[in-house]
């Protein structure tokens, strides 16, 4: 796309668009300096540990003439400050991640180096899996369809999608797609993750500019490293920067085109994009968009079709429209969907297509099973009920005086609790009242802005919710998380 003849659009009024993308409340200085503080002490005793008691198996052997194998300071963290809180993460279950799960309880005794099973479980109310709409399911409807195409299809087609990997379940699921996005043409891939990292080369090359949302997801940020492609990163959710971001490098006029990377709701914020402001930038300009909906589609909008459904947006104003399956729909799996044209390029320059392992055809069977389940009565009540849940949930919380961070309608709720420390004594004490939640640090937030991730579900009840709510409340004021001043 030329950007010749651009110098003299006249700039956007801002005051005539939304561009709310949710409350991103500030802590108290006080607060920041005690997080601060705490976060010294922990690596100043992580350097002492390493300086004094560094185990054997933190010791590179035989590496002469080597670049080392790790980067210092990441090493450094993982060891000794990560490992402290490591029982916090990667979490074993043995259920369907349903409205409940259930934990396979385990514990270290060499300070969280290895683990054991304790060969006991405990069930708890899950707000820490992506199962928006409550598809994540061990029987029913779709379940029996995944399991017919097991029966028919087998567990893998051993093949991509280039050479044998197509079933008629692929082309369906495609058309499907494409029909309940509202555009022309879909594309499937097996990975979510690598439907970014992997299909952005492909669409990206010499004489392309990006302009990235700061906090854009590793998939993207993978996706553009391997296309080798000319990035510029504005501020989060921040328009008036990325406008004149865009403006500069039209002035240069050295760029065929202009793409705006973003995304629909951010996993780690839980906030969304102002996408009717956004695309009213895009036609003054003459940019492009791709906007990554792997936590809108099925979330979002009055009809779950993500947030150009959210915002009123004709989802055809969107150059690129990429998805996963993991969120919404129980599944796994990602899309490209857009115009027939966009299809056909991917299809022969995106190296998912090509190289990549074609998606099992269970995994399809129950895609398609629930996005047809979408479109029915029941289906419609799932999405009313999320945000039902999302805004009940977001708003008692509020009024608890904990801090939160995002947009009223993301079912995504990340409560800040700022330090290492806290996050996973949080999360202990939640697990210890039955309630399965994620803590998310550094390298995913900021060092000094780790926080308790919630992720509601449409199969959550009120009555489970009320005891999550009774859960946080008590660790809230165990650990003096109560940090928010906007009551």
């Amino acid at each position: 796309m030329s950007t010749d003849g651009q110098q003299g659009v006249p700039w956007m009024d801002w005051s005539q668009h939304d561009t709310f993308p949710g409350s991103f409340e500030k802590c108290s200085l006080l607060t920041a300096v005690l997080t601060h503080a705490g976060l010294y002490i922990l690596m100043f005793l992580g350097f002492v540990n390493q300086l004094f008691f560094k185990p054997k198996v933190a010791t590179e052997r035989n590496r002469e003439g080597y670049a080392p194998l790790y980067n210092p300071f990441e090493q450094f963290y993982s060891r000794y400050v990560y490992r402290r809180v490591r029982h916090c993460f990667n979490r074993p279950i043995c259920s369907a991640p349903g409205a409940e799960l259930t934990l396979k309880e385990r514990y270290t005794d060499d300070y969280n180096w290895s683990f054991r099973f304790t060969g006991t479980e405990k069930r708890c109310i899950n707000l820490g899996s992506y199962n928006y709409l409550g598809f994540a399911e061990a029987a029913g409807p779709r379940a029996a369809a995944a399991a017919a195409a097991l029966r028919a299809y087998g567990a893998a087609l051993a093949a991509p999608r280039a050479e044998l990997g197509t079933t008629p379940l692929h082309l369906e699921l495609e058309r499907t797609t494409a029909e309940f996005l509202g555009v022309e043409s879909a594309i499937v891939f097996g990975m979510g993750f690598a439907t970014n990292s992997l299909v952005l080369p492909g669409l990206l090359g010499p004489g392309a500019l990006v302009l990235s949302d700061e906090n854009n997801h590793a998939s993207l940020i993978l996706g553009l490293r391997l296309a080798r492609v000319a990035v510029r990163v504005f501020r989060h959710n921040d328009l008036r920067q990325l406008e004149r971001l865009a403006r500069d490098a039209i002035a240069e006029g050295t760029w065929q085109k202009i793409v705006v990377v973003v995304e629909g709701v951010y996993s780690m914020e839980g906030s969304i994009v102002p996408l009717r402001a956004l695309v009213a930038l895009k036609r003054r300009l003459g940019l492009q968009l791709y906007l990554d909906e792997a936590h809108s589609v099925g979330a979002l909008g009055a009809r779950g079709r993500g947030v150009c459904d959210h915002a009123g947006v004709d989802p055809r104003d969107v150059d690129v429209l990429m998805g996963t399956f993991t969120k919404s729909f129980g599944a796994a799996g990602g899309y490209i969907a857009g115009s027939a044209r966009l299809v056909k390029w991917v299809q022969a320059h995106g190296h998912a297509h090509t190289y990549a392992h074609s998606m099992a055809p269970c995994v399809a069977a129950q895609v398609l099973a629930a996005m047809r389940a979408l479109a029915a009565p029941a289906g419609q009540a799932r999405v009313r009920q999320l945000r039902d849940n999302t805004h009940y949930f977001r708003l008692r919380l509020r009024e608890m005086g904990v801090l939160t961070f995002g947009h009223a309608d993301s079912p995504v709720v990340p409560m800040l609790v700022y330090s290492f420390s806290k996050m996973a004594a949080t999360v202990e004490r939640l697990t210890a009242r039955g309630l399965a939640t994620v803590g998310v640090g550094f390298p995913a937030t900021p060092l000094n802005k780790a926080r308790i991730r919630f992720c509601l579900s449409a199969a959550h009840t009120r009555e489970q919710l009320d005891e999550c709510l009774a859960a946080v409340s008590a660790v809230a004021d165990e650990l003096g998380l109560r940090y928010s001043r906007a009551r």
